[in-house]
Protein backbone atom coordinates (compact mmCIF):
# COMPACT_ATOMS: atom_id res chain seq x y z
CA UNK A 1 0.00 0.00 0.00
CA UNK A 2 1.24 3.54 -0.84
CA UNK A 3 1.73 5.80 2.14
CA UNK A 4 -0.36 8.90 2.11
CA UNK A 5 -0.31 12.04 3.85
CA UNK A 6 -2.72 14.84 4.46
CA UNK A 7 -2.16 18.14 2.25
CA UNK A 8 0.43 16.48 -0.21
CA UNK A 9 0.84 18.58 -3.10
CA UNK A 10 1.66 17.28 -6.88
CA UNK A 11 5.05 18.69 -8.96
CA UNK A 12 2.06 20.80 -10.83
CA UNK A 13 3.97 23.56 -12.87
CA UNK A 14 7.88 22.68 -12.36
CA UNK A 15 8.32 26.17 -13.87
CA UNK A 16 8.11 27.60 -10.18
CA UNK A 17 9.98 27.52 -7.11
CA UNK A 18 9.79 24.30 -5.86
CA UNK A 19 9.44 24.20 -2.09
CA UNK A 20 10.75 21.25 -0.23
CA UNK A 21 9.99 19.99 3.28
CA UNK A 22 9.06 16.80 5.23
CA UNK A 23 6.56 15.18 7.36
CA UNK A 24 5.71 11.88 8.12
CA UNK A 25 3.99 8.92 6.65
CA UNK A 26 3.33 5.24 8.67
CA UNK A 27 3.66 3.25 5.29
CA UNK A 28 6.57 4.65 3.45
CA UNK A 29 8.13 7.35 1.80
CA UNK A 30 7.41 9.94 -0.80
CA UNK A 31 10.34 10.49 -2.94
CA UNK A 32 10.73 13.12 -5.91
CA UNK A 33 12.66 11.96 -9.05
CA UNK A 34 14.37 9.47 -6.52
CA UNK A 35 14.53 5.63 -6.60
CA UNK A 36 11.57 3.90 -7.66
CA UNK A 37 9.94 1.00 -5.45
CA UNK A 38 11.33 -2.62 -4.90
CA UNK A 39 13.92 -2.79 -7.83
CA UNK A 40 15.12 0.70 -7.05
CA UNK A 41 15.26 1.17 -10.75
CA UNK A 42 15.61 4.60 -12.14
CA UNK A 43 12.66 6.94 -12.87
CA UNK A 44 11.80 7.29 -16.31
CA UNK A 45 12.18 11.51 -16.19
CA UNK A 46 14.07 12.65 -13.11
CA UNK A 47 11.39 15.64 -12.37
CA UNK A 48 8.70 13.38 -13.90
CA UNK A 49 6.97 12.58 -10.63
CA UNK A 50 6.84 12.47 -6.74
CA UNK A 51 7.15 8.65 -6.14
CA UNK A 52 6.26 6.53 -3.19
CA UNK A 53 6.84 3.20 -2.34
CA UNK A 54 6.30 1.13 0.76
CA UNK A 55 7.22 -2.76 0.64
CA UNK A 56 7.67 -4.88 3.96
CA UNK A 57 11.61 -5.30 3.67
CA UNK A 58 12.09 -1.67 3.13
CA UNK A 59 9.56 0.62 4.33
CA UNK A 60 9.06 -1.10 7.37
CA UNK A 61 12.69 0.02 8.30
CA UNK A 62 11.50 3.40 8.93
CA UNK A 63 8.05 3.39 10.52
CA UNK A 64 8.11 7.08 10.98
CA UNK A 65 9.51 8.20 8.09
CA UNK A 66 10.66 11.17 6.14
CA UNK A 67 8.24 12.73 3.54
CA UNK A 68 9.73 14.70 0.85
CA UNK A 69 7.19 17.22 -1.10
CA UNK A 70 7.09 19.43 -3.17
CA UNK A 71 4.81 22.61 -3.83
CA UNK A 72 4.88 23.81 -7.70
CA UNK A 73 3.12 27.69 -6.57
CA UNK A 74 4.90 30.56 -4.71
CA UNK A 75 2.18 30.69 -2.40
CA UNK A 76 2.85 31.08 1.32
CA UNK A 77 3.50 27.74 3.36
CA UNK A 78 4.57 29.85 6.31
CA UNK A 79 8.65 28.54 5.65
CA UNK A 80 10.89 30.73 5.03
CA UNK A 81 13.31 30.90 1.69
CA UNK A 82 16.28 28.41 3.59
CA UNK A 83 19.02 27.09 0.95
CA UNK A 84 18.46 24.53 -0.82
CA UNK A 85 21.32 22.43 -1.31
CA UNK A 86 22.59 19.58 -3.92
CA UNK A 87 25.26 17.00 -2.23
CA UNK A 88 27.35 15.68 -5.55
CA UNK A 89 28.50 11.91 -4.93
CA UNK A 90 26.87 8.47 -3.49
CA UNK A 91 29.19 7.36 -0.71
CA UNK A 92 29.29 7.10 3.07
CA UNK A 93 31.15 10.81 3.25
CA UNK A 94 27.89 12.03 1.01
CA UNK A 95 25.18 10.36 3.51
CA UNK A 96 26.92 12.26 6.49
CA UNK A 97 27.00 15.32 4.35
CA UNK A 98 23.38 15.16 3.82
CA UNK A 99 22.47 14.32 7.30
CA UNK A 100 24.61 17.03 8.48
CA UNK A 101 22.89 19.91 5.78
CA UNK A 102 19.66 18.23 6.66
CA UNK A 103 19.44 19.16 10.46
CA UNK A 104 20.93 23.18 9.53
CA UNK A 105 18.48 25.80 10.43
CA UNK A 106 18.86 27.44 7.13
CA UNK A 107 18.70 24.89 4.70
CA UNK A 108 15.14 24.00 3.28
CA UNK A 109 15.74 20.84 1.40
CA UNK A 110 18.65 18.56 0.54
CA UNK A 111 19.40 17.07 -3.21
CA UNK A 112 21.90 14.09 -3.67
CA UNK A 113 23.31 12.95 -7.05
CA UNK A 114 23.14 10.10 -7.68
CA UNK A 115 22.52 9.10 -3.64
CA UNK A 116 22.53 5.60 -2.83
CA UNK A 117 19.16 3.74 -0.79
CA UNK A 118 20.19 4.52 2.61
CA UNK A 119 20.35 7.88 2.17
CA UNK A 120 16.88 7.58 0.75
CA UNK A 121 15.42 5.30 3.55
CA UNK A 122 17.03 7.68 6.11
CA UNK A 123 15.20 10.66 4.25
CA UNK A 124 18.36 12.32 4.84
CA UNK A 125 17.98 13.85 1.45
CA UNK A 126 16.04 13.25 -2.33
CA UNK A 127 18.47 10.97 -4.35
CA UNK A 128 18.38 11.95 -7.94
CA UNK A 129 19.92 8.61 -9.60
CA UNK A 130 19.36 10.07 -13.34
CA UNK A 131 21.28 13.08 -13.13
CA UNK A 132 25.18 12.59 -14.75
CA UNK A 133 27.33 14.72 -12.34
CA UNK A 134 30.13 14.21 -14.94
CA UNK A 135 27.72 16.73 -17.15
CA UNK A 136 28.57 20.02 -15.84
CA UNK A 137 25.69 21.26 -18.26
CA UNK A 138 23.32 18.60 -16.60
CA UNK A 139 23.97 19.50 -13.40
CA UNK A 140 23.64 23.49 -13.96
CA UNK A 141 20.54 22.61 -15.47
CA UNK A 142 19.10 21.00 -12.33
CA UNK A 143 20.60 23.08 -10.20
CA UNK A 144 18.47 26.39 -12.43
CA UNK A 145 15.68 24.72 -12.57
CA UNK A 146 15.40 23.93 -8.77
CA UNK A 147 16.84 27.31 -7.62
CA UNK A 148 19.27 25.05 -5.62
CA UNK A 149 21.50 27.78 -3.59
CA UNK A 150 24.59 25.77 -2.81
CA UNK A 151 25.87 22.43 -3.98
CA UNK A 152 28.50 20.71 -2.15
CA UNK A 153 31.10 18.40 -4.08
CA UNK A 154 31.91 15.02 -2.36
CA UNK A 155 34.08 12.72 -3.91
CA UNK A 156 37.77 14.46 -5.60
CA UNK A 157 37.32 12.86 -9.08
CA UNK A 158 34.44 16.07 -10.13
CA UNK A 159 36.69 18.67 -8.44
CA UNK A 160 39.66 17.31 -10.22
CA UNK A 161 37.30 17.46 -13.62
CA UNK A 162 36.20 21.11 -13.10
CA UNK A 163 32.54 20.60 -12.17
CA UNK A 164 33.35 23.52 -9.81
CA UNK A 165 34.50 25.36 -11.85
CA UNK A 166 31.41 25.28 -14.39
CA UNK A 167 28.97 25.96 -11.72
CA UNK A 168 30.78 29.09 -10.14
CA UNK A 169 31.04 30.52 -14.11
CA UNK A 170 27.12 29.50 -13.95
CA UNK A 171 26.46 31.68 -10.98
CA UNK A 172 26.42 28.95 -9.15
CA UNK A 173 27.58 28.54 -5.51
CA UNK A 174 29.89 25.47 -4.94
CA UNK A 175 31.79 24.07 -2.20
CA UNK A 176 35.05 22.67 -3.19
CA UNK A 177 38.20 23.54 -5.15
CA UNK A 178 38.74 24.59 -8.51
CA UNK A 179 40.22 22.27 -10.76
CA UNK A 180 43.84 23.68 -10.47
CA UNK A 181 43.56 24.19 -7.01
CA UNK A 182 42.44 20.39 -6.69
CA UNK A 183 45.88 19.67 -7.94
CA UNK A 184 46.89 19.35 -4.75
CA UNK A 185 45.48 15.70 -4.01
CA UNK A 186 45.10 14.98 -7.85
CA UNK A 187 48.79 15.06 -8.47
CA UNK A 188 51.15 13.92 -5.53
CA UNK A 189 54.25 15.32 -7.25
CA UNK A 190 52.70 18.53 -8.13
CA UNK A 191 51.75 18.50 -3.88
CA UNK A 192 55.54 17.72 -3.13
CA UNK A 193 56.53 20.14 -5.05
CA UNK A 194 54.41 23.00 -4.12
CA UNK A 195 55.66 22.60 -0.03
CA UNK A 196 59.14 22.44 -1.48
CA UNK A 197 58.86 25.96 -3.18
CA UNK A 198 56.77 27.03 0.14
CA UNK A 199 58.83 25.30 2.88
CA UNK A 200 55.62 23.07 4.17
CA UNK A 201 57.15 20.18 6.26
CA UNK A 202 57.09 17.14 4.60
CA UNK A 203 58.90 13.74 3.63
CA UNK A 204 62.08 13.77 1.35
CA UNK A 205 60.89 12.40 -1.95
CA UNK A 206 61.46 12.28 -5.73
CA UNK A 207 59.57 11.65 -8.42
CA UNK A 208 59.83 9.24 -11.49
CA UNK A 209 58.53 7.66 -14.56
CA UNK A 210 61.13 5.86 -15.53
CA UNK A 211 60.99 2.37 -13.67
CA UNK A 212 65.12 1.88 -13.66
CA UNK A 213 65.54 5.34 -11.91
CA UNK A 214 62.73 4.81 -9.61
CA UNK A 215 64.29 1.50 -8.38
CA UNK A 216 68.07 2.68 -8.36
CA UNK A 217 67.13 5.83 -5.92
CA UNK A 218 65.49 2.88 -3.85
CA UNK A 219 68.20 1.19 -3.50
CA UNK A 220 70.18 4.33 -2.42
CA UNK A 221 67.72 4.96 0.00
CA UNK A 222 67.11 1.50 1.68
CA UNK A 223 63.85 0.36 2.84
CA UNK A 224 61.12 1.11 4.58
CA UNK A 225 60.22 4.11 1.99
CA UNK A 226 57.19 4.81 0.31
CA UNK A 227 55.85 4.46 -3.42
CA UNK A 228 53.07 6.51 -4.61
CA UNK A 229 51.33 6.82 -7.13
CA UNK A 230 51.24 10.30 -8.64
CA UNK A 231 47.26 10.84 -9.12
CA UNK A 232 44.29 9.46 -7.74
CA UNK A 233 43.83 5.83 -7.55
CA UNK A 234 40.62 5.28 -5.06
CA UNK A 235 42.69 4.66 -2.09
CA UNK A 236 44.97 1.84 -3.45
CA UNK A 237 47.71 4.01 -4.59
CA UNK A 238 50.33 3.78 -2.05
CA UNK A 239 52.40 1.11 -1.15
CA UNK A 240 54.63 1.30 2.32
CA UNK A 241 57.01 -0.83 1.52
CA UNK A 242 59.59 -2.95 4.37
CA UNK A 243 61.62 -4.63 1.59
CA UNK A 244 63.48 -3.82 -1.39
CA UNK A 245 61.37 -6.49 -3.03
CA UNK A 246 58.21 -5.09 -1.78
CA UNK A 247 59.12 -1.43 -3.41
CA UNK A 248 60.19 -2.46 -6.45
CA UNK A 249 57.20 -4.75 -6.93
CA UNK A 250 55.32 -1.35 -6.19
CA UNK A 251 57.12 0.02 -8.94
CA UNK A 252 56.83 -2.23 -11.57
CA UNK A 253 52.69 -2.54 -10.61
CA UNK A 254 52.60 1.21 -11.57
CA UNK A 255 54.95 2.03 -14.19
CA UNK A 256 55.36 -1.36 -16.08
CA UNK A 257 52.36 -2.85 -15.57
CA UNK A 258 50.30 0.26 -15.54
CA UNK A 259 47.76 -1.72 -12.96
CA UNK A 260 46.46 2.01 -12.19
CA UNK A 261 46.23 3.31 -15.11
CA UNK A 262 47.23 6.66 -15.74
CA UNK A 263 47.34 7.12 -11.96
CA UNK A 264 50.14 5.25 -12.15
CA UNK A 265 51.95 6.98 -14.90
CA UNK A 266 53.98 8.56 -12.74
CA UNK A 267 55.28 8.11 -9.30
CA UNK A 268 56.45 9.82 -6.31
CA UNK A 269 59.08 7.84 -4.00
CA UNK A 270 59.58 9.40 -0.41
CA UNK A 271 60.95 8.58 2.82
CA UNK A 272 59.24 6.84 5.92
CA UNK A 273 58.12 8.51 8.57
CA UNK A 274 58.06 6.96 11.71
CA UNK A 275 55.34 8.43 14.38
CA UNK A 276 51.45 8.71 14.56
CA UNK A 277 49.27 9.69 11.70
CA UNK A 278 46.26 12.01 12.62
CA UNK A 279 43.50 13.86 10.29
CA UNK A 280 43.91 17.74 10.14
CA UNK A 281 40.64 19.68 8.49
CA UNK A 282 40.26 23.29 8.01
CA UNK A 283 37.64 25.26 5.80
CA UNK A 284 39.11 27.64 3.44
CA UNK A 285 37.56 30.30 1.90
CA UNK A 286 39.97 31.77 -0.63
CA UNK A 287 42.16 33.67 2.37
CA UNK A 288 40.52 32.91 5.58
CA UNK A 289 41.14 29.57 7.57
CA UNK A 290 39.19 28.17 10.37
CA UNK A 291 40.13 24.85 12.13
CA UNK A 292 37.92 22.29 12.17
CA UNK A 293 37.82 18.87 14.87
CA UNK A 294 40.61 16.52 14.70
CA UNK A 295 40.19 13.38 13.59
CA UNK A 296 42.12 10.21 13.03
CA UNK A 297 41.44 7.17 10.73
CA UNK A 298 42.83 3.89 10.15
CA UNK A 299 44.01 2.97 6.81
CA UNK A 300 45.40 -0.78 7.04
CA UNK A 301 42.93 -3.63 6.50
CA UNK A 302 43.81 -5.94 9.44
CA UNK A 303 43.88 -5.38 12.96
CA UNK A 304 46.92 -4.05 14.65
CA UNK A 305 47.28 -2.04 11.62
CA UNK A 306 48.64 -4.84 9.66
CA UNK A 307 47.66 -5.85 5.61
CA UNK A 308 47.22 -3.14 2.32
CA UNK A 309 45.93 0.06 2.55
CA UNK A 310 42.47 0.77 1.88
CA UNK A 311 40.06 4.00 1.63
CA UNK A 312 39.81 3.79 5.68
CA UNK A 313 38.52 0.93 7.82
CA UNK A 314 37.53 3.85 10.34
CA UNK A 315 38.18 6.76 12.33
CA UNK A 316 37.28 8.50 15.39
CA UNK A 317 37.52 12.57 16.64
CA UNK A 318 38.71 14.13 17.95
CA UNK A 319 42.28 12.53 17.69
CA UNK A 320 43.43 12.88 21.53
CA UNK A 321 46.90 13.95 20.22
CA UNK A 322 45.90 16.86 18.08
CA UNK A 323 45.79 19.30 21.45
CA UNK A 324 45.70 23.17 21.22
CA UNK A 325 49.52 23.78 20.59
CA UNK A 326 49.28 21.31 17.91
CA UNK A 327 46.56 22.81 16.16
CA UNK A 328 47.97 26.05 16.17
CA UNK A 329 51.61 24.38 15.32
CA UNK A 330 49.84 22.79 11.61
CA UNK A 331 47.60 25.55 11.16
CA UNK A 332 50.96 28.14 10.88
CA UNK A 333 53.34 25.87 9.22
CA UNK A 334 51.13 23.57 7.24
CA UNK A 335 47.56 24.82 6.38
CA UNK A 336 47.85 28.97 6.30
CA UNK A 337 51.38 28.42 4.29
CA UNK A 338 49.08 26.31 1.80
CA UNK A 339 46.31 28.90 1.59
CA UNK A 340 48.68 31.87 1.25
CA UNK A 341 50.98 30.08 -1.53
CA UNK A 342 47.90 28.58 -3.62
CA UNK A 343 46.90 32.11 -3.90
CA UNK A 344 49.83 33.56 -5.24
CA UNK A 345 50.15 30.22 -7.76
CA UNK A 346 47.25 31.95 -9.02
CA UNK A 347 44.50 28.90 -7.94
CA UNK A 348 42.71 30.43 -4.98
CA UNK A 349 41.77 27.63 -3.03
CA UNK A 350 38.17 27.27 -1.47
CA UNK A 351 37.02 24.49 0.37
CA UNK A 352 38.37 21.29 3.01
CA UNK A 353 41.64 21.07 3.43
CA UNK A 354 42.22 17.70 4.73
CA UNK A 355 46.02 17.46 5.74
CA UNK A 356 46.81 13.80 6.06
CA UNK A 357 49.70 14.32 9.05
CA UNK A 358 52.36 12.24 10.64
CA UNK A 359 53.30 13.49 14.06
CA UNK A 360 57.05 12.41 14.66
CA UNK A 361 57.35 10.17 17.27
CA UNK A 362 60.71 12.23 18.69
CA UNK A 363 60.12 15.72 18.28
CA UNK A 364 56.57 15.83 18.16
CA UNK A 365 56.36 18.30 15.08
CA UNK A 366 53.94 16.99 12.12
CA UNK A 367 54.89 16.46 8.70
CA UNK A 368 52.54 16.80 5.56
CA UNK A 369 52.06 13.34 4.45
CA UNK A 370 49.11 14.32 1.78
CA UNK A 371 46.37 16.74 1.12
CA UNK A 372 43.14 15.95 0.39
CA UNK A 373 41.01 18.49 -1.23
CA UNK A 374 37.49 17.50 0.65
CA UNK A 375 36.55 15.96 3.47
CA UNK A 376 37.57 12.33 4.28
CA UNK A 377 35.77 8.93 4.15
CA UNK A 378 34.54 7.83 7.06
CA UNK A 379 36.33 10.94 8.88
CA UNK A 380 33.53 12.65 7.45
CA UNK A 381 30.95 10.88 9.26
CA UNK A 382 32.66 11.42 12.82
CA UNK A 383 32.89 14.97 12.20
CA UNK A 384 29.22 15.50 10.91
CA UNK A 385 28.17 13.07 14.42
CA UNK A 386 29.64 15.84 16.26
CA UNK A 387 28.74 18.97 14.28
CA UNK A 388 26.72 21.45 15.89
CA UNK A 389 26.86 24.38 13.74
CA UNK A 390 24.71 25.62 10.66
CA UNK A 391 26.18 23.27 8.28
CA UNK A 392 24.88 25.29 4.70
CA UNK A 393 25.58 28.50 6.60
CA UNK A 394 29.13 27.68 7.12
CA UNK A 395 29.97 26.13 3.66
CA UNK A 396 28.51 29.07 2.20
CA UNK A 397 30.18 31.30 3.88
CA UNK A 398 33.42 29.42 2.53
CA UNK A 399 31.95 30.09 -1.17
CA UNK A 400 31.19 33.81 -0.88
CA UNK A 401 34.23 34.41 1.36
CA UNK A 402 32.99 35.64 4.28
CA UNK A 403 34.76 33.32 7.07
CA UNK A 404 36.30 36.08 8.74
CA UNK A 405 32.10 37.31 9.82
CA UNK A 406 32.04 33.13 11.14
CA UNK A 407 32.01 33.27 14.89
CA UNK A 408 32.86 30.04 17.01
CA UNK A 409 32.07 26.59 15.37
CA UNK A 410 30.29 23.99 17.67
CA UNK A 411 30.56 20.61 18.58
CA UNK A 412 29.61 18.25 21.00
CA UNK A 413 32.49 17.93 23.35
CA UNK A 414 31.24 13.93 22.95
CA UNK A 415 33.98 11.56 20.88
CA UNK A 416 32.59 10.00 17.86
CA UNK A 417 33.66 6.77 16.57
CA UNK A 418 32.81 4.72 13.01
CA UNK A 419 33.67 1.22 12.30
CA UNK A 420 33.65 0.27 8.69
CA UNK A 421 31.72 -2.70 7.91
CA UNK A 422 33.30 -3.81 4.40
CA UNK A 423 32.51 -6.91 1.91
CA UNK A 424 34.93 -10.04 2.31
CA UNK A 425 37.88 -9.57 0.32
CA UNK A 426 38.24 -5.94 0.28
CA UNK A 427 40.60 -4.48 -0.90
CA UNK A 428 40.70 -6.91 -3.10
CA UNK A 429 38.29 -8.81 -5.23
CA UNK A 430 34.75 -8.83 -3.68
CA UNK A 431 31.44 -10.34 -4.19
CA UNK A 432 28.65 -8.11 -4.99
CA UNK A 433 24.71 -8.16 -4.28
CA UNK A 434 25.28 -10.10 -0.53
CA UNK A 435 22.40 -10.27 1.57
CA UNK A 436 22.41 -7.18 4.53
CA UNK A 437 19.70 -7.72 7.36
CA UNK A 438 18.95 -6.13 10.80
CA UNK A 439 20.13 -2.38 10.10
CA UNK A 440 17.36 -0.87 11.51
CA UNK A 441 17.78 -3.28 14.30
CA UNK A 442 21.35 -1.99 14.73
CA UNK A 443 20.70 1.77 15.11
CA UNK A 444 17.85 1.18 17.71
CA UNK A 445 19.54 -1.20 19.92
CA UNK A 446 22.40 0.91 20.75
CA UNK A 447 21.60 4.93 21.87
CA UNK A 448 23.64 7.19 19.83
CA UNK A 449 24.13 5.61 16.32
CA UNK A 450 23.87 5.97 13.44
CA UNK A 451 24.48 4.01 10.25
CA UNK A 452 25.61 5.54 7.03
CA UNK A 453 25.36 3.87 3.94
CA UNK A 454 28.16 3.35 1.02
CA UNK A 455 27.97 0.60 -0.80
CA UNK A 456 24.32 -0.46 -0.70
CA UNK A 457 21.65 -1.33 -2.98
CA UNK A 458 18.58 -3.03 -2.81
CA UNK A 459 17.66 -6.47 -4.63
CA UNK A 460 14.21 -7.36 -6.43
CA UNK A 461 12.62 -8.60 -3.57
CA UNK A 462 13.46 -5.19 -1.91
CA UNK A 463 16.06 -6.50 0.41
CA UNK A 464 19.47 -4.48 1.34
CA UNK A 465 22.16 -6.36 -0.64
CA UNK A 466 25.77 -4.90 -0.52
CA UNK A 467 27.50 -3.45 -3.85
CA UNK A 468 30.66 -1.85 -3.23
CA UNK A 469 33.83 -2.53 -0.74
CA UNK A 470 33.63 -0.34 1.98
CA UNK A 471 29.63 -0.70 2.39
CA UNK A 472 28.40 0.25 5.96
CA UNK A 473 29.84 3.12 8.35
CA UNK A 474 28.59 1.88 11.86
CA UNK A 475 29.20 5.57 13.98
CA UNK A 476 28.66 6.17 17.50
CA UNK A 477 28.77 9.09 19.97
CA UNK A 478 30.09 8.54 24.06
CA UNK A 479 30.80 10.20 26.54
CA UNK A 480 34.28 9.15 26.31
CA UNK A 481 36.09 7.44 23.38
CA UNK A 482 35.57 4.10 25.32
CA UNK A 483 31.90 4.26 25.26
CA UNK A 484 31.70 5.37 21.69
CA UNK A 485 33.75 2.36 20.97
CA UNK A 486 31.74 0.05 22.94
CA UNK A 487 28.24 1.10 21.45
CA UNK A 488 29.59 0.82 18.10
CA UNK A 489 30.66 -2.10 17.91
CA UNK A 490 27.81 -3.22 20.48
CA UNK A 491 25.33 -2.09 17.01
CA UNK A 492 28.04 -3.76 14.80
CA UNK A 493 27.26 -7.53 15.98
CA UNK A 494 23.47 -6.41 15.44
CA UNK A 495 23.88 -6.36 12.17
CA UNK A 496 23.60 -9.51 9.68
CA UNK A 497 26.04 -9.77 7.29
CA UNK A 498 27.67 -13.09 6.93
CA UNK A 499 29.80 -11.88 3.48
CA UNK A 500 31.43 -9.16 5.28
CA UNK A 501 33.74 -7.75 7.89
CA UNK A 502 34.92 -5.11 9.90
CA UNK A 503 38.43 -4.59 12.29
CA UNK A 504 37.66 -5.25 16.14
CA UNK A 505 40.31 -2.70 17.49
CA UNK A 506 38.95 0.94 15.79
CA UNK A 507 40.38 3.66 18.16
CA UNK A 508 42.73 1.23 20.33
CA UNK A 509 45.46 4.27 20.34
CA UNK A 510 42.81 6.88 21.51
CA UNK A 511 41.36 4.17 24.51
CA UNK A 512 44.19 2.89 25.44
CA UNK A 513 45.38 6.38 26.10
CA UNK A 514 42.44 7.18 28.04
CA UNK A 515 43.00 4.16 29.97
CA UNK A 516 46.33 5.41 30.86
CA UNK A 517 44.98 8.85 31.97
CA UNK A 518 42.26 7.01 34.11
CA UNK A 519 45.02 4.65 35.74
CA UNK A 520 47.42 8.32 36.30
CA UNK A 521 44.82 9.75 38.30
CA UNK A 522 43.99 6.65 40.73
Amino acid sequence: MACAAAGAIGLGNLGARPRIYSGASSDGIFKLAAWNTLAWSRSSSILGAAVSFSSRSVSSRRRLSRVVLVEASDQSTGLSDGIICLVIGGGGREHALCYGLQRAASCDGVFCAPGNIGISIAGDATCIADLDVSDSVAVISFCKRWEVGLVVVGPEAPLVAGLVDDLVEAGIPAFGPSASAAALEGSKSFMKDFCDKYKIPTAKYRSFTDPSAAKHYISEQGVPIVVKADGLAAGKGVTVAMSLEEAYEAVDTMLVQGALGSAGGKIVVEEFLDGEEASFFAIVDGHTALPLASAQDHKRVGDGDIGPNTGGMGAYSPAPMVDSRLESLVMDTIILPTVKGMAEEGCKYVGILYAGLMIDKKTGIPKLLEYNVRFGDPECQVLMMRFESDLAKLLLAACKGELKDIEGLKWTKDPALVVVLASSGYPGNYKKGTLIKNLDEAEAAVRGVKVFHAGTDVDSDGHIVAVGGRVLGVTALGKDIAEAQNRAYQAVDVVSWPDGFCRRDIGWRAVARLAEARHRHR
